[in-house]
Protein backbone atom coordinates (compact mmCIF):
# COMPACT_ATOMS: atom_id res chain seq x y z
CA UNK A 1 0.00 0.00 0.00
CA UNK A 2 3.09 2.50 0.78
CA UNK A 3 4.41 1.98 -2.53
CA UNK A 4 1.05 2.61 -4.29
CA UNK A 5 0.84 6.20 -2.53
CA UNK A 6 4.26 6.49 -2.91
CA UNK A 7 3.88 6.35 -6.45
CA UNK A 8 0.52 8.14 -6.70
CA UNK A 9 2.22 11.50 -4.53
CA UNK A 10 5.15 11.64 -7.00
CA UNK A 11 2.95 11.13 -9.86
CA UNK A 12 0.51 14.15 -8.96
CA UNK A 13 3.32 16.43 -7.68
CA UNK A 14 5.01 15.71 -11.23
CA UNK A 15 1.89 17.01 -12.79
CA UNK A 16 1.54 19.77 -10.60
CA UNK A 17 4.76 20.92 -11.25
CA UNK A 18 5.10 20.42 -15.18
CA UNK A 19 1.44 22.17 -14.94
CA UNK A 20 3.00 25.31 -13.06
CA UNK A 21 6.44 25.12 -15.59
CA UNK A 22 3.96 25.47 -18.38
CA UNK A 23 1.36 28.30 -17.06
CA UNK A 24 4.57 30.71 -15.70
CA UNK A 25 6.85 29.99 -18.21
CA UNK A 26 9.70 29.27 -16.49
CA UNK A 27 11.04 25.77 -17.81
CA UNK A 28 11.43 24.18 -21.00
CA UNK A 29 9.40 21.09 -22.30
CA UNK A 30 10.88 18.43 -23.88
CA UNK A 31 10.44 15.11 -25.44
CA UNK A 32 11.68 11.71 -23.87
CA UNK A 33 11.20 10.36 -20.80
CA UNK A 34 13.65 12.11 -18.89
CA UNK A 35 14.04 15.00 -20.65
CA UNK A 36 10.92 16.27 -19.89
CA UNK A 37 12.39 17.14 -16.30
CA UNK A 38 15.67 18.51 -17.09
CA UNK A 39 15.85 19.06 -20.76
CA UNK A 40 18.80 18.70 -23.06
CA UNK A 41 19.62 22.36 -22.96
CA UNK A 42 19.49 22.59 -19.47
CA UNK A 43 16.97 26.00 -19.87
CA UNK A 44 17.84 28.59 -17.33
CA UNK A 45 15.00 29.11 -14.96
CA UNK A 46 15.15 32.36 -12.76
CA UNK A 47 13.25 35.16 -12.14
CA UNK A 48 10.34 34.06 -14.87
CA UNK A 49 8.62 32.62 -11.99
CA UNK A 50 6.10 35.20 -10.05
CA UNK A 51 5.34 33.00 -6.99
CA UNK A 52 4.20 36.05 -5.12
CA UNK A 53 1.10 36.52 -7.99
CA UNK A 54 0.44 33.05 -7.68
CA UNK A 55 -1.62 32.21 -4.29
CA UNK A 56 -0.39 28.66 -2.60
CA UNK A 57 -3.55 26.80 -2.41
CA UNK A 58 -4.45 25.15 1.11
CA UNK A 59 -4.67 21.57 -1.22
CA UNK A 60 -1.24 21.99 -2.89
CA UNK A 61 0.61 22.81 0.34
CA UNK A 62 -1.31 19.57 1.72
CA UNK A 63 -0.47 17.63 -0.28
CA UNK A 64 3.47 17.83 0.12
CA UNK A 65 3.77 19.07 3.94
CA UNK A 66 2.47 18.53 6.96
CA UNK A 67 3.04 20.36 10.27
CA UNK A 68 5.43 19.28 13.25
CA UNK A 69 3.13 17.57 15.84
CA UNK A 70 3.16 19.31 19.27
CA UNK A 71 4.86 15.98 20.57
CA UNK A 72 5.75 12.29 19.50
CA UNK A 73 6.45 10.92 23.53
CA UNK A 74 4.90 11.65 26.33
CA UNK A 75 7.33 13.36 28.49
CA UNK A 76 5.56 13.11 31.23
CA UNK A 77 5.29 9.72 31.43
CA UNK A 78 8.42 9.15 30.28
CA UNK A 79 10.32 11.72 31.86
CA UNK A 80 12.90 9.59 34.04
CA UNK A 81 14.04 7.90 30.66
CA UNK A 82 14.38 11.39 29.14
CA UNK A 83 16.60 12.92 31.64
CA UNK A 84 18.53 9.14 31.69
CA UNK A 85 18.83 9.96 27.99
CA UNK A 86 19.90 13.02 28.47
CA UNK A 87 22.59 12.78 30.54
CA UNK A 88 23.60 9.86 28.46
CA UNK A 89 23.61 12.15 25.42
CA UNK A 90 26.15 14.88 26.70
CA UNK A 91 28.22 12.28 28.13
CA UNK A 92 31.62 11.95 26.82
CA UNK A 93 32.25 8.27 29.56
CA UNK A 94 30.51 6.62 26.64
CA UNK A 95 33.32 6.85 24.71
CA UNK A 96 36.66 4.90 25.17
CA UNK A 97 38.45 7.65 26.36
CA UNK A 98 36.38 10.13 28.19
CA UNK A 99 36.29 12.43 25.07
CA UNK A 100 33.25 11.91 22.57
CA UNK A 101 29.75 12.40 23.49
CA UNK A 102 26.99 12.11 21.23
CA UNK A 103 26.76 15.68 21.64
CA UNK A 104 30.81 16.46 20.39
CA UNK A 105 28.96 15.98 17.23
CA UNK A 106 25.44 16.60 17.77
CA UNK A 107 25.42 19.76 18.98
CA UNK A 108 22.27 20.79 20.93
CA UNK A 109 23.41 24.54 21.43
CA UNK A 110 24.26 24.10 17.15
CA UNK A 111 21.14 23.01 15.95
CA UNK A 112 22.56 19.09 16.05
CA UNK A 113 25.93 19.60 14.00
CA UNK A 114 28.96 20.19 14.44
CA UNK A 115 29.47 22.50 11.27
CA UNK A 116 32.45 19.97 10.18
CA UNK A 117 32.68 18.06 6.99
CA UNK A 118 33.14 14.91 8.49
CA UNK A 119 33.32 14.77 12.53
CA UNK A 120 36.85 13.89 14.52
CA UNK A 121 36.23 10.50 16.60
CA UNK A 122 38.05 9.92 20.11
CA UNK A 123 41.61 9.64 18.23
CA UNK A 124 40.94 12.39 16.00
CA UNK A 125 40.18 10.38 13.24
CA UNK A 126 37.01 11.70 10.47
CA UNK A 127 34.02 9.15 9.53
CA UNK A 128 33.78 8.77 6.15
CA UNK A 129 30.03 10.92 6.04
CA UNK A 130 29.16 14.07 7.53
CA UNK A 131 27.35 14.10 10.76
CA UNK A 132 23.27 14.75 10.05
CA UNK A 133 21.06 16.57 12.58
CA UNK A 134 19.81 14.89 15.58
CA UNK A 135 17.13 17.70 15.74
CA UNK A 136 13.86 15.90 14.45
CA UNK A 137 15.78 13.01 13.31
CA UNK A 138 12.99 10.73 15.15
CA UNK A 139 10.38 11.38 12.29
CA UNK A 140 12.70 10.11 9.72
CA UNK A 141 11.93 6.54 7.72
CA UNK A 142 15.37 5.19 9.53
CA UNK A 143 18.58 6.62 10.71
CA UNK A 144 22.14 7.39 9.21
CA UNK A 145 22.79 8.24 5.84
CA UNK A 146 22.60 4.85 4.29
CA UNK A 147 19.10 3.77 6.80
CA UNK A 148 20.93 0.95 8.59
CA UNK A 149 19.30 1.63 11.72
CA UNK A 150 15.49 1.21 11.70
CA UNK A 151 15.24 4.20 14.44
CA UNK A 152 16.91 6.75 16.73
CA UNK A 153 16.92 3.99 19.80
CA UNK A 154 19.21 2.03 17.22
CA UNK A 155 21.03 4.06 15.81
CA UNK A 156 22.02 6.06 19.76
CA UNK A 157 24.23 2.68 20.00
CA UNK A 158 26.17 2.22 17.04
CA UNK A 159 28.58 5.35 17.34
CA UNK A 160 29.29 4.27 20.68
CA UNK A 161 30.89 1.20 19.56
CA UNK A 162 32.25 2.24 15.83
CA UNK A 163 36.07 1.74 16.42
CA UNK A 164 36.65 6.06 14.99
CA UNK A 165 33.83 7.65 16.53
CA UNK A 166 33.28 6.40 20.00
CA UNK A 167 35.94 3.59 20.16
CA UNK A 168 34.74 1.37 22.96
CA UNK A 169 35.26 -2.63 22.43
CA UNK A 170 32.38 -4.34 23.34
CA UNK A 171 28.42 -3.66 24.71
CA UNK A 172 29.65 -4.93 27.81
CA UNK A 173 32.44 -3.09 28.40
CA UNK A 174 29.97 0.17 28.30
CA UNK A 175 27.71 -1.44 30.63
CA UNK A 176 30.13 -1.82 33.13
CA UNK A 177 31.75 1.19 32.87
CA UNK A 178 28.26 2.59 33.63
CA UNK A 179 27.44 0.15 36.54
CA UNK A 180 30.25 1.59 38.08
CA UNK A 181 29.02 5.13 38.48
CA UNK A 182 26.45 5.65 41.20
CA UNK A 183 24.27 8.55 39.58
CA UNK A 184 23.60 6.16 36.45
CA UNK A 185 22.36 3.09 39.34
CA UNK A 186 20.05 5.52 40.29
CA UNK A 187 18.59 6.66 36.96
CA UNK A 188 18.27 3.68 35.32
CA UNK A 189 16.52 2.34 37.96
CA UNK A 190 14.10 4.96 37.99
CA UNK A 191 13.85 4.67 34.13
CA UNK A 192 13.48 0.96 34.43
CA UNK A 193 11.41 0.40 37.41
CA UNK A 194 10.04 -3.02 36.30
CA UNK A 195 13.27 -4.31 35.32
CA UNK A 196 15.70 -6.03 37.72
CA UNK A 197 19.24 -5.16 36.11
CA UNK A 198 18.26 -1.93 34.04
CA UNK A 199 21.71 -0.89 33.14
CA UNK A 200 21.33 -3.06 29.71
CA UNK A 201 23.41 -1.93 26.46
CA UNK A 202 19.80 -1.53 24.92
CA UNK A 203 18.53 0.77 27.44
CA UNK A 204 21.16 2.85 26.69
CA UNK A 205 19.69 3.16 22.90
CA UNK A 206 15.97 3.56 24.54
CA UNK A 207 16.67 6.18 26.93
CA UNK A 208 18.97 8.64 24.27
CA UNK A 209 16.05 7.71 21.97
CA UNK A 210 13.70 8.95 23.97
CA UNK A 211 15.53 12.33 24.99
CA UNK A 212 15.77 12.66 20.83
CA UNK A 213 12.36 11.94 20.44
CA UNK A 214 12.02 15.46 22.27
CA UNK A 215 14.16 17.57 19.98
CA UNK A 216 11.60 19.34 17.61
CA UNK A 217 12.12 22.45 16.40
CA UNK A 218 8.75 24.03 15.29
CA UNK A 219 9.09 27.09 12.76
CA UNK A 220 7.18 29.76 11.36
CA UNK A 221 6.47 27.48 7.77
CA UNK A 222 4.56 25.15 10.66
CA UNK A 223 2.62 28.47 11.48
CA UNK A 224 1.65 29.04 7.72
CA UNK A 225 0.72 25.25 7.51
CA UNK A 226 -1.50 25.77 10.22
CA UNK A 227 -2.91 28.78 8.71
CA UNK A 228 -1.04 31.92 9.53
CA UNK A 229 -0.89 33.59 6.16
CA UNK A 230 1.59 35.89 7.66
CA UNK A 231 4.04 33.93 9.10
CA UNK A 232 5.86 34.30 5.65
CA UNK A 233 6.53 36.92 4.51
CA UNK A 234 6.52 37.54 0.10
CA UNK A 235 10.05 36.34 -0.74
CA UNK A 236 9.63 33.12 1.57
CA UNK A 237 5.89 32.45 -0.27
CA UNK A 238 7.85 33.13 -3.74
CA UNK A 239 11.04 30.81 -2.86
CA UNK A 240 7.97 28.11 -1.22
CA UNK A 241 6.28 28.63 -4.90
CA UNK A 242 9.54 28.21 -6.53
CA UNK A 243 10.66 25.14 -4.61
CA UNK A 244 6.98 23.18 -5.29
CA UNK A 245 7.05 24.38 -9.13
CA UNK A 246 10.92 22.67 -9.60
CA UNK A 247 10.16 19.48 -8.36
CA UNK A 248 12.04 19.82 -5.08
CA UNK A 249 9.40 19.09 -3.26
CA UNK A 250 8.63 15.50 -4.70
CA UNK A 251 11.88 14.28 -2.39
CA UNK A 252 11.53 17.03 0.13
CA UNK A 253 8.23 16.73 1.49
CA UNK A 254 6.40 15.10 5.02
CA UNK A 255 6.54 16.53 8.63
CA UNK A 256 10.39 16.97 8.10
CA UNK A 257 10.38 18.23 4.63
CA UNK A 258 12.78 15.11 3.65
CA UNK A 259 14.00 12.01 5.52
CA UNK A 260 11.10 9.88 4.54
CA UNK A 261 11.92 8.34 1.07
CA UNK A 262 16.02 7.27 -0.26
CA UNK A 263 17.27 8.85 -3.62
CA UNK A 264 20.01 8.04 -5.92
CA UNK A 265 22.52 11.16 -5.74
CA UNK A 266 23.26 11.85 -9.44
CA UNK A 267 19.85 11.46 -10.76
CA UNK A 268 20.09 13.01 -13.05
CA UNK A 269 23.58 14.50 -14.15
CA UNK A 270 25.94 12.13 -12.48
CA UNK A 271 27.34 13.20 -9.13
CA UNK A 272 31.33 12.17 -8.52
CA UNK A 273 31.62 10.30 -5.08
CA UNK A 274 32.88 6.69 -4.26
CA UNK A 275 30.58 6.13 -1.30
CA UNK A 276 28.43 3.80 -2.49
CA UNK A 277 25.69 4.19 -0.03
CA UNK A 278 22.53 1.66 0.82
CA UNK A 279 24.57 -0.45 -2.02
CA UNK A 280 26.63 -1.57 1.05
CA UNK A 281 23.77 -2.12 3.10
CA UNK A 282 21.81 -3.86 0.47
CA UNK A 283 24.24 -5.07 -1.71
CA UNK A 284 21.32 -4.10 -4.63
CA UNK A 285 22.72 -2.65 -7.32
CA UNK A 286 20.01 0.28 -7.68
CA UNK A 287 21.16 0.92 -4.51
CA UNK A 288 24.38 2.21 -5.64
CA UNK A 289 25.30 6.07 -4.66
CA UNK A 290 21.66 5.96 -2.71
CA UNK A 291 20.83 8.04 0.19
CA UNK A 292 18.34 9.05 2.69
CA UNK A 293 16.95 12.04 1.42
CA UNK A 294 18.26 14.66 4.46
CA UNK A 295 15.44 16.95 6.11
CA UNK A 296 15.20 20.28 5.45
CA UNK A 297 14.39 21.52 8.65
CA UNK A 298 17.10 24.08 10.53
CA UNK A 299 18.53 23.38 6.84
CA UNK A 300 20.19 27.06 7.11
CA UNK A 301 22.22 26.25 10.13
CA UNK A 302 22.92 22.70 9.57
CA UNK A 303 25.57 23.54 6.81
CA UNK A 304 28.07 21.85 5.19
CA UNK A 305 25.97 19.70 2.83
CA UNK A 306 25.15 16.45 1.52
CA UNK A 307 26.91 12.88 2.91
CA UNK A 308 29.83 14.18 2.62
CA UNK A 309 29.63 17.51 3.33
CA UNK A 310 32.13 18.68 0.66
CA UNK A 311 29.13 21.37 -0.20
CA UNK A 312 29.97 24.61 2.08
CA UNK A 313 27.39 26.99 1.06
CA UNK A 314 23.04 26.84 0.87
CA UNK A 315 23.28 28.71 -2.10
CA UNK A 316 25.99 26.04 -3.74
CA UNK A 317 23.36 23.06 -2.27
CA UNK A 318 20.18 24.62 -4.04
CA UNK A 319 22.52 24.86 -7.36
CA UNK A 320 24.23 21.18 -6.93
CA UNK A 321 20.74 19.58 -6.32
CA UNK A 322 19.00 21.42 -8.97
CA UNK A 323 21.47 20.21 -11.63
CA UNK A 324 22.28 16.84 -10.35
CA UNK A 325 18.71 15.59 -9.69
CA UNK A 326 16.41 17.72 -11.93
CA UNK A 327 18.76 18.59 -14.46
CA UNK A 328 18.29 22.17 -14.50
CA UNK A 329 20.50 25.70 -14.02
CA UNK A 330 19.26 27.99 -11.53
CA UNK A 331 19.77 31.71 -11.98
CA UNK A 332 20.53 33.11 -8.61
CA UNK A 333 17.18 34.74 -8.17
CA UNK A 334 15.82 30.91 -7.83
CA UNK A 335 18.74 30.50 -5.71
CA UNK A 336 17.47 33.36 -2.74
CA UNK A 337 14.04 32.91 -3.02
CA UNK A 338 14.57 29.36 -1.99
CA UNK A 339 16.94 30.16 0.40
CA UNK A 340 14.74 32.69 2.11
CA UNK A 341 11.95 30.29 2.46
CA UNK A 342 14.30 27.31 3.63
CA UNK A 343 15.12 29.97 6.53
CA UNK A 344 11.27 29.75 7.75
CA UNK A 345 12.12 26.14 8.30
CA UNK A 346 14.58 27.43 11.42
CA UNK A 347 13.36 26.26 14.79
CA UNK A 348 11.91 29.24 16.30
CA UNK A 349 13.07 27.89 19.83
CA UNK A 350 16.41 25.38 20.66
CA UNK A 351 16.43 23.71 23.29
Amino acid sequence: MKVFLFLALMLSSYSYAQSEHDSQGGIQKNSGHHNEMHGGDHHEMGGTMHGSHHKLDKITLKHFFEPLPASIIDEKKNAALIALGKKLYLDPRLSVNNTISCNSCHQLNNFGVDSQPTSPGHEGKRGGRNSPTTLNAALHIAQFWDGRAKDVEEQALGPILNPIEMGMAKDVDVVGKLKKIDEYKTMFAEAFKDEKDPILYVNIGKAIGAFERTLLTPSRFDDFLKGDENALNDTEKRGLQKFISMGCANCHNGVAIGGNSYKKIGLVVPYETKDLGRFEITGLETDKKVFKVPSLRNITKTGPYFHDGSVATLDEAIEEMAEHQLGRKVEPEFVADVKAFLGSLTGKVQK
